[in-house]
């Protein structure tokens, strides 16, 4: 089977558990993390209508503008994809990042160097042009000109949908409550050491997502800083997404994220505020993703690597092999700057418990991974990049699911998908109420 980021062949692994008597000590930091992430979004005032509320005032709609005009940017070509989305090629140096202090009159940096260990094929190089244009607003044929950066285009409607005016572009108002609702998890990790990277294979799906107000997504994570303070968590997120609440669909699409203070007040998705460089202008971040795995049938996969430049000390993304996103500056952080510390891979959806039970909103392909290749949802050939700038294999991540009545994980290891795991499920069920 090779490692490409197109079509996956049909096989069956072997799987074995890497559960140990010590995943308690190490589990007790997930979940720390995923209690904070229950309780991060804190109410704030610029509460907007939901878009089925019909009473919205003209100062309401004052306020809208106002933000829609600081987001979309001047642009100097409009490309319209077939789904409906609207990209605006904007110049690189009236991207949002470039109103922070510390980058203003700058200009992106040139491509860092890639960890040691990283290779890429011919083969590999022939799947840049399908991975380019697997995103829907390249299926026309057209792009941004040199200089620009593609940027899809807010409207109305999609700051309408949120929380608030205020937490636009950030991870949903959930709030803890004796029902449990909140973020629930699949994921494969690692703990302890300093990590300056990470990188794998994950296929894309278009899981079901029961209200405008959940979301499913498959993600790796980089993280560092306190779990125990509740503001002091840092993290780098990247993968595929299907929000309704952020996008208005249920179509999978590439997404980044960032925080500095867990979830609270700092970073945002994608280009929603100033902190994340976009390099590329044949990449739209939040951009739908088409077409997507099939189950029983062809398999669709991505590969994401993050990784620190050695040079400057920036997070740099690359979306499949060679193509270079943009970077997350180090100074946003107050723990990243200098490394992570747990690297995530997974799953992660939001239950809202609606009609009083689990949600039936799916993660993955909605099927649990007993089901195995061409059926479940996997992460594949898993790396993290060490403090000299080498890519190694993931030294037996750590599987947890805090919910795996509902969601589910199982990994082993193999010669050409070296560490990997299926995890996923359909959410409410039999066995998940």
């Amino acid at each position: 089977m090779a490692s490409s980021c197109r079509c996956l062949t049909k096989t069956t692994p072997h799987f074995h558990s890497h559960f140990h008597p010590i995943i308690a000590f190490y589990s007790s930091l997930v979940f720390s993390l995923l209690f904070f992430q229950l309780i991060h979004a804190i109410p704030r005032s610029s509460t907007i209508p939901n878009v089925a509320d019909t009473t919205t005032t003209n100062f309401e709609l004052y306020k809208i503008r106002a933000h829609l005009r600081k987001l979309n940017r001047p642009y100097l070509k409009t490309i319209k994809s077939s789904g409906g989305d609207i990209i605006d090629c904007v110049p690189s140096h009236l991207q949002p990042a470039f109103d922070h202090p510390l980058l203003k009159g700058q200009n992106p940096l040139d491509e860092p160097e890639r960890p040691r260990g990283y290779n890429i094929t011919g083969e590999n190089e022939m799947k840049v042009k399908e991975i380019i244009l697997s995103q829907e607003w390249r299926q026309s044929g057209e792009e941004c000109p040199k200089g620009s950066i593609p940027i899809r285009r807010t409207r109305k409607e999609d700051v309408i949908r949120a929380d608030s005016i205020a937490r636009f572009g950030m991870k949903p108002v959930i709030r803890r409550s004796s029902t449990g609702t909140g973020h629930e998890h699949a994921v494969g990790y690692v703990v302890g050491q300093q990590y300056y990277g990470a990188k794998g294979s994950l296929n894309v799906w278009a899981p079901k997502v029961a209200t405008s107000t959940e979301f499913s997504l498959s993600q790796l994570w980089l993280l560092s800083g306190s779990f125990s303070s509740g503001d002091d968590l840092n993290t780098i997120e990247a993968g595929w997404q299907v929000s309704p609440q952020l996008y208005g669909d249920e179509r999978p699409r590439f997404f980044t994220y960032w925080t500095n203070d867990a979830y609270q007040a700092t970073g945002c998705y994608n280009l929603y505020c100033v902190g994340f460089v976009q390099t590329n202008n044949k990449i739209a971040l939040g951009a739908a993703i088409s077409p997507t795995s099939v189950y029983d049938d062809r398999q669709y996969d991505i590969t994401i690597l993050v990784w620190k430049d050695p040079k400057h000390g920036h997070w740099w993304l690359e979306f499949c092999p060679g193509i270079l996103v943009g970077y997350w500056p180090s100074f946003l952080f107050a723990h990243l700057g200098a490394h992570a510390t747990m690297v995530q891979f997974g799953g992660e959806v939001v239950n809202t418990h609606p009609y009083g039970a689990h949600s039936p909103t799916q993660m993955g392909s909605g099927h649990f991974s007993c089901e195995g290749p061409n059926r479940a949802a996997y992460f594949r050939n898993l790396q993290v990049v060490d403090w000299d700038n080498n890519l190694i294999p993931l030294p037996g991540p750590r599987l947890v699911a805090d919910h795996p009545d509902c969601y589910d994980i199982r990994g082993g290891s193999s010669s050409e998908w070296g560490s990997y795991f299926y995890y996923g499920g359909p959410g409410r069920s039999t066995r998940c109420t």
